[in-house]
């Protein structure tokens, strides 16, 4: 009996060493690693200033952005989702959020969104809270934030304009994220590089506003060790 039972310990062994065999070549295994590969992906999530509003889509400063790390050997491996929709606020895009952090596993996240809230003069403290939420569920998917703010108006008065500026500086501040203050600066005040509407920026205007992204994005996508 006692060595059909060391036998049968020899088997059992070897059973779920074959058993971990299997489960290491498994279909599971497999998109885990290639869940792991989407760290290289870049989600932007933003409005209209993101969505290339009112000029063809290749002139958005978000496909700007995709050509050119593209074009650097360095950078070729990244992908752009953009996931930014015209009109979209705060409590929208917190909406949606989840769904496109389990399909797309990026990496990292650029949050450009509060515009359409203080155009429509929400409670900054709700802004604040979307946002916050924003930043802890890239977190908690493992992605690291870029935040962008925005500026609006001044006929919204200086003490709401004032307030939505300190929110992003804020966050930016608690947890310890990037922060590119405001997308349109240099561009917002020139009628040139805007639309007939006053709050979109033309299609000359996109290299500009990336050329606003870009001095904190980049050192972000330098791959440590």
């Amino acid at each position: 009996m006692r060595t059909v039972s060391v036998v049968s310990n020899r088997w059992s062994l070897l059973g779920r060493l074959v058993l971990a065999l299997v489960c290491s070549w498994s279909p599971f295994a497999a998109s885990a690693a290639a869940r792991a590969a989407d760290q290289d992906t870049i989600l932007v999530l933003g409005d209209s200033l993101s969505a290339a509003y009112g000029i063809a889509p290749q002139a958005g400063w978000v496909s700007l952005l995709a050509a050119r790390l593209a074009a650097d050997p360095a950078t070729r491996s990244r992908k752009v989702l953009n996931a930014s929709i015209s009109g979209e606020t705060t409590s929208g895009g917190l909406a949606r959020f989840a769904p496109l952090l389990e399909r797309h596993r990026p990496g990292l996240v650029l949050i450009e969104l509060g515009a359409n809230d203080a155009l429509r003069g929400l409670p900054i403290a709700e802004i604040r809270a979307n946002l916050t939420r924003l930043i802890e569920q890239s977190r908690a998917a493992g992605a690291r934030v870029l935040l962008i703010g925005i500026e609006i108006p001044v006929n919204y008065g200086p003490q709401y304009r004032n307030t939505l500026r300190t929110v992003y500086r804020d966050l930016a501040a608690q947890f310890n994220v990037p922060l590119v203050p405001f997308l349109l600066e240099g561009v917002a005040m020139d009628e040139k590089l805007m639309q007939d509407d006053g709050l979109h920026p033309r299609a000359e205007a996109q290299p500009r506003i990336l050329g606003n992204v870009w001095p904190v994005l980049g050192p972000m996508l330098v791959k440590k060790g």
